[in-house]
């Protein structure tokens, strides 16, 4: 009997599929539980932050002590969130989990002087129909340039990708370009990621022919998925992620 494919697609089960169709199959069509990751719930605080210290301070007043400030108040809430209470962690490492948040929002301001961006949104949900296909996304950031020019912003809180995998990195945050366009009614100028680890930022153009080609791209992934669904055939893709996976136990590429 034929799966049922995922009612969407956003960029990051684009990319889960391409990574590794099995674990997507096991997260995004079987929905089976998953740990809580540190990662990504350091991901959601620092994130949390970032945003506040746009909504809650106007140009001039937007500071690294009004960052601080804003992380401690979603450092607070986070106390409640299920997935950070499912890490259990102990003091000391609630303690470093907290200090490397701040060191993550600290780095941010050697990449750019938040005083002199003009925010036209941040967390904007979009979505939009590709050729029957339901497309959506979160952009973390819509940015107006001098020139009047829009500027889509993504933040990451890991390692930024060696330049052989800087492309890949890219392709996500086109994604959001392509959505921005069909939502918004024009492509933004210029798509880029705040790497705040190390920090770098990683931009690029975004063009028609750059558009054009997310468009395809997101297709054939999408037809991709289809066809896996329809064959209940989901192979998975071995590498030194597989070291991570929640779902390694279940993987026939560890069979004993």
């Amino acid at each position: 009997m034929a799966l049922a494919p995922p009612r969407t697609l956003t960029p990051s089960k684009a990319s889960d599929f391409t990574s590794c169709p099995l674990a997507f199959r096991f997260a995004t069509i079987e929905r089976r539980p998953q740990p809580a990751s540190p990662h990504a719930v350091k991901g959601t605080l620092v994130h949390a932050a970032l945003e506040g210290l746009f909504w809650n301070h106007p140009a001039g007043g937007r500071t690294p002590e009004a960052a601080s400030h804003e992380l401690d108040r979603a450092w607070e809430a986070l106390q409640l969130d299920p997935e950070f209470v499912e890490l259990a962690l102990e003091p000391d490492e609630a303690a470093e989990f907290l200090a490397d948040a701040e060191q993550l929002v600290s780095n941010y301001f050697r990449l750019e002087d938040p005083d002199a961006v003009d925010t036209v949104g941040m967390e904007l949900g979009v979505e939009t129909m590709v050729d029957g296909m339901r497309l959506r996304g979160i952009i973390d950031r819509l940015d107006r340039a001098p020139d009047g020019s829009l500027i889509v912003v993504d933040y990451k809180t890991g390692r930024a990708p060696s330049e052989r995998y800087e492309r890949g990195s890219l392709g996500g945050v086109q994604t959001y370009a392509l959505l921005c366009e069909s939502v918004v009614g024009r492509a933004p100028a210029e798509v880029r990621l705040l790497h705040l680890r190390e920090p770098i930022a990683i931009s690029t153009v975004a063009t028609e022919q750059t558009i054009r080609g997310q468009r395809r791209r997101a297709m054939a992934i999408w037809t991709a998925i289809e066809r896996a669904c329809d064959r209940e055939d989901f192979r998975p893709h071995t590498g030194p992620l597989c070291a991570y996976c929640a779902f390694k136990p279940d993987c026939p590429a560890f069979a004993a």
